[in-house]
């Protein structure tokens, strides 16, 4: 019989998932590693995942493109008919899989790498003695929380932690390389972000 949760206790699962995130990774090689090939080297921060995973890696990318750090996102299947012609030498690659397994994830690696056998990875994962963690630069353990679903099965506290992991690192690049309120306006024209960075940009160079 599958699980029933009540609101109270969907809510206090995703809450515990991101506590159950490790302090202890090593977000400063990760950080490191995005200074270095995007900001020093000119390369860009690629990301990658399937499925939902692949969803919160689009979501990662825009964000740091939207903050100062050029990136996208390329779908690892896309990869395999052209697409791997947008990746150059200097980039970095973010992998984000739960399982750590991902086949298509794991066909990406070994292509990338067999076009630029250096370039290297970051993953995001729950499973971080899995295949893809062995052959990456930096593994980021998401805790492997269970996720709050009837089944044990869909993905929700596990891409909770993603995201926030993503978040990390977005914030944690924008403080290195002094991201302004210039900077945020020149990249966001239209809407109410956009309106309000350029209403802070006079007050930021008083």
């Amino acid at each position: 019989m599958s699980k029933q949760y009540t609101i109270p206790e969907i809510l206090a699962a995703e809450v515990d998932a991101l506590r159950s995130i490790p302090a202890t990774n090593d977000y400063e090689a990760a950080i490191s590693l995005i200074l270095d090939r995007v900001h020093q080297k000119g390369g860009r921060l690629i990301t990658s995942g399937m499925g939902k995973a692949g969803q919160i890696a689009h979501n990662i990318a825009t964000t740091f493109s939207s903050t100062g750090t050029p990136a996208y996102f390329l779908h690892p299947s896309e990869a395999q008919h052209g697409d791997l012609g947008m990746v150059c030498a200097d980039d970095l690659m973010l992998l984000i899989s739960n399982s750590g397994k991902t086949r298509e994830v794991l066909e990406l690696v070994a292509l990338v790498r067999r076009m630029y056998p250096t370039l290297p990875f970051i993953l995001i994962t729950g499973n971080t003695g899995s295949p893809l963690s062995e052959l990456v630069e930096v593994t980021l353990s998401t805790g492997n929380p269970p996720e709050v679903c009837p089944l044990g099965l869909t993905p929700t506290t596990s891409t909770t932690v993603m995201t926030v992991l993503g978040d990390l690192l977005v914030v944690s690049v924008m403080q290195r390389i002094g991201f302004t309120y210039q900077d945020y306006s020149l990249r966001h024209h239209g809407g109410y972000l956009g309106d309000k960075s350029r209403e802070l940009v006079a007050p930021e160079t008083k």
